[in-house]
């Protein structure tokens, strides 16, 4: 049961993490090639706010895969990314992949890019010392306003 709420609030949660815009919506944003500071997972507790850290920090890694698919159209495209994931008992991600269930943007290369950004994703170990399956989306959408012009 205590695997089921906190899935349930790991969902809720994630879904304000992946829908987060920029600030300042009239400058031009780009994935930062800012070297940011590692996240130290060792010092992190194994809970839902946890790995919704873990995978806000890597946010913008997951934004540039879509930015990427983005330069390749013709016009903007958005939608939905239902991945799932299993956090394994080292904190290591095993068995990522892009659900078909509640996903709408259908692009293989994107799909290959995100599935690559979690399995190089490291969460807090379990204390439990078992393999924790997780469920996460993504609702991606332009952070750069000038591609939303046709």
């Amino acid at each position: 049961m205590r695997r089921v709420s906190a899935f349930a609030v790991m969902l809720w949660a994630s879904v304000a993490i992946a829908q987060a815009t920029p600030s300042d919506a009239d400058a031009p944003q780009k994935p930062s090639k800012v070297q940011k500071a590692p996240l130290d997972v060792s010092k992190l507790p194994f809970t839902p706010d946890s790995i919704r850290l873990v995978v806000a920090y890597h946010q913008d890694e997951i934004q540039a895969c879509y930015e990427d698919l983005l330069a390749s159209k013709d016009k903007p495209v958005e939608g939905k990314l239902m991945t799932s994931f299993t956090i394994g008992p080292n904190g290591a991600v095993r068995d990522a992949k892009v659900l078909k269930k509640g996903t709408t943007l259908k692009d293989a290369r994107l799909h290959d890019c995100v599935v690559s950004t979690l399995t190089m994703m490291e969460f807090p170990k379990p204390e439990d010392g078992e393999n924790h399956p997780v469920e996460f989306p993504f609702n991606l959408k332009p952070t750069n306003k000038g591609n939303a012009r046709p």
